[in-house]
Order: structure tokens, then sequence, then C-alpha cells
């Protein structure tokens, strides 16, 4: 549909509006179908209205935006007349309390300019040891000792696998009996942020309602582990893990160092963002490599010239690895919707002003999967992030984000999913996925498959020993 057809839902006083679908009560059997079918219903607006569309939500203006040119011009250009959607702040903030995924103004740009340190590329290198020695404990134990092969849930697997990951590298301690309750916890967690966030305002968690209790102790079991990891490091040496980093960060413009309340609030977000999203990144990319035997293959043979445990300064030399794991970012970003912001100021978004307190949504899997980027979508095709193979545009693929607020993590993300994908394909060989409908995905603070991933995992025999590559 033409873009230039006016919109019959434009409200007096705020100029031309793009086209975009309406509905009586103010929009709201709108938001009740997006509530149902979130990725289904804004990819109908896409296919539906163009690259810039408009509604009515309530009392909300919302604007969605699909062409990569603008989102980025949107969220790299206009990053000083935005901010993040109060809504899901308020939601986030219930967990996260004021850390850098909560705050805005001058305490964000504080507590940003102080992380970034942590999480340079040469510090993020520093960590590779504790991933692989969490990686190489999940995996020989994947399956029954002495069993040559066996029907994995891969779920679980990279859940406790993700978890004892940051536990290492955050608090130096491999995951004990409660990192089972605390993987669990922080999946309910997302769950009850999405449905929370489609929500006017929040109950009190105190009120005996349905889920009310779970919450609470989800809550708990995370804040308690976090804490207690804490208070244990309060009279013990320094530690060169992220902890550490944290307690010792100073910023350079003023020297004071993060508050106690600081150091506990990035640390709630380190241990969830770093443990969901990556375990659901690498739950998509084992389900389509165990699809892809030809795939597998390649990206097996560079895994084996390594010799031995694959370090950070190995990554150039498994290209195709690295393009397996981008191509499964880019058909499932683990962040996948709900990529908010409210403009504080009027702006443009190409030919459409906007006024200040208009919303704006960019849903990357829908932006990624769009055909005049990317050739053939919906299928695996690893080839495009090879070298050599056409641009992609800028703001085409993000899966962590774009502009001032692009994921701090996204160094230490890549190579952790990087190492633990090389590590079980020297270990195994993947067969299936053995259960239909996986790739139907739900949307939650994370994107995740409605069903099981199951796979069948061989032992291969000739596993390089323990050695010289990762040293």
């Amino acid at each position: 549909m033409s873009q230039t057809l006016p919109n019959p839902a434009e409200p007096r006083g705020v100029g031309p509006l793009p086209p975009g679908p309406t509905a009586p009560w103010w929009g709201l059997p709108l938001l009740r179908r997006m509530q149902a079918d979130y990725l289904g219903f804004t990819g109908g607006l896409r296919r539906d209205y163009g690259d810039v569309t408009y509604m009515r939500l309530g009392w909300e203006r919302a604007w969605d935006v699909f062409d990569p040119e603008l989102v980025r011009a949107v969220l790299v250009d206009e990053a000083d007349h935005l901010v993040r959607w109060e809504r899901g702040i308020e939601v986030l903030e219930q967990v996260f309390g004021q850390s850098v995924l909560v705050t805005e103004g001058e305490s964000w740009r504080r507590q940003r300019r102080m992380l970034q340190a942590a999480f340079t590329p040469a510090k993020v290198a520093g960590y590779a040891a504790l991933m692989r020695d969490a990686a190489r404990s999940g995996l020989d134990a994947a399956l029954p000792a002495g069993a040559a092969e066996g029907v994995v849930a891969m779920d679980p697997l990279f859940a406790r696998l993700a978890m004892d990951v940051i536990l290492r590298t955050l608090f130096s301690r491999p995951a004990a009996d409660d990192a089972a309750a605390a993987a669990d916890a922080v999946q309910l967690l997302s769950e009850t942020a999405m449905r929370e966030m489609f929500q006017p305002f929040t109950l009190p968690d105190w009120l005996p309602l349905p889920g009310k209790a779970a919450k609470r102790r989800a809550i708990r079991t995370l804040k308690s582990l976090v804490r207690g990891h804490i208070d244990a490091r309060r009279d013990a040496p320094a530690q060169p893990d992220l902890l550490g980093m944290l307690l010792a960060l100073r910023d350079v413009e003023g020297g004071g160092a993060l508050s106690p309340a600081e150091v506990f609030d990035q640390c709630m977000v380190s241990f969830q963002a770093g443990h969901e999203t990556t375990a659901t990144a690498l739950l998509w990319w084992s389900a389509l490599i165990a699809e892809h035997p030809e795939a597998a293959a390649r990206a097996r043979a560079e895994v084996d010239a390594l010799g031995g445990d694959p370090g950070p300064e190995h990554l150039v030399a498994l290209p195709w690895l690295t393009a397996t794991l981008k191509e499964a970012m880019r058909l499932y970003p683990p962040v996948a919707a709900l990529m908010t912001r409210r403009t504080t100021a009027p702006i443009a978004i190409g030919p459409w002003p906007l006024p200040r307190g208009a919303v704006i949504r960019i849903t990357p899997a829908i932006i990624q999967r769009d055909p005049r980027w990317f050739e053939r979508p919906d299928e695996f095709v690893p080839e495009r992030f090879m070298p050599g193979a056409p641009v992609i545009p800028r703001g085409a693929w993000m899966p962590f984000g774009a502009g001032p607020r692009v994921c701090l993590g996204q160094h230490f993300a890549l190579l952790e999913m990087t190492l633990i994908a090389a590590m079980l394909l020297q270990r195994y060989t993947l067969e299936g996925p053995l259960d239909a409908g996986w790739r139907v995905a739900d949307v939650n603070v994370t994107l995740r498959p409605r069903r099981p991933v199951r796979l069948r995992l061989r032992r291969r025999g000739d596993q390089p020993a323990v050695g010289p590559a990762g040293r």
C-alpha cells in the first residue's frame, strides 16, 4: 500500500501521518491482536502498509519503522531525542533496579561510560578460560558416561551451561545446586515481563492473584543468589572476574565508584541478560545446525583444524561457524521485538513528522526477514555472512540493537556462543530436531521455541585433546 495514503485515524494538530490500521474503541482491539500474536501482527503492518506505519492504541500514538536506513536514523541520529518506553522500564525495574538497562539521562551516561571499560573485546577475551571451563563441564556431561549417543533436551542443557558461564565469569564460582532454580526463575520472569508490558499498570505483587506468588519466588531466588555472591566477596581478595571489575570501576570524569546498590543492579542485569539471551541463541542455532548437516560438517572441519580447545585468538579461523551463529540470530533474534522508544522532542522519520511524546517501535524479527535485504529470507543461508558476500544494509541485522544503547555485552555474547558452539561440535554430531513444530516461536523478552528442541547427539571418536589451541 502506498505510504502517501491518508490515515483516517489522524488526530488534529499532528500533521500528515503514514497509513496504518484503525479500530473502534481507541484501537484497543488492535492491542488485543498484537498481544495474541505480536510478530504476526507486526509483520502484517509491514506487508499491508509499508516501511512506516501509524496506529492509535488507547491514549498512545504509535509509529512502527521497518526500513533499515530509517531505523538507524531513529536510533543513531535522533538518539538524543529519545527515551525508552516508560511501561517497559516500569516492568524491568522490578528486577533490574536502577541499572544501565533502566536509567536515563546523566545517570545512564555515567553508568554506560563506566561499564564500557568492563566489556571491551580485550577485557572480554580474559574471560575465555572461564567460559571454556563451563562449556567443558556441561558438554562432557550432556550424555551419560559411556553412552555413545542419546536424545538430549537442548533447552535445559544450554540453560545450565549458560548459567554456569555467567556464574564463573561474574562471581568466579561454578554452578551449584541453586543454578537450576535460578535458570527457571530467569525464564519465568521473562514470560511475566512480556505479559505485563501489555497491561496499563502492574498490580502489586503481594496481591493473591494468579502468577504473583511464582513471580515473587523468582525475584527472591535471583536476588538472593546475586546478594549471596556479593556478600561472600566483601572480605575476600579481589578476583579477576566481572564482579571484581565492577567493584574496581572508576568514572574517568568524576573518579567515583559504582555505589553498592549500583553494583548489585548491574550484577542482576549481567546475570539475567548474560544467561537468557545466550542460551536462547544457542538453542535456535543447535536446531538449525542439526537440520543442515552440510553446514554442520563445514563448521566442524573449521573447529577440528584448531587441534584443541578454541580461544578468542582463533575466532578469525572460524568464519563459517561465526556465519552460522549470525544467521541463526537473523532468523531467530533473541530479542526479537519491543525495541520501543518515546520522543522527547519533535523529530521526523523520512517524510513523516512525529510529535513529542510519540511511541516508536522497531521489531528486528520482521526487519531481518525482509526479502529486500535478504534473498530467501526464511531459509538458513550462512553464506550471506561470509567474507565477500554482498553487503547487508546497516540496520537490517541488529540482534544487539544499534546506536548509543547498543548491547554492552555483545562481544561477551559472541565469544561465549562461539566457544560453546565450537566445543559442542568437537564432541558431538547433532541430528534432528526430533519434534515437529519446533520453529513456532513465543515472544517473551526473548524469542523462544514453543515446543522442546530435542536432538540426537552422537559422541565423536576423534575428539581433540584438551590443550594447546586454547591456552
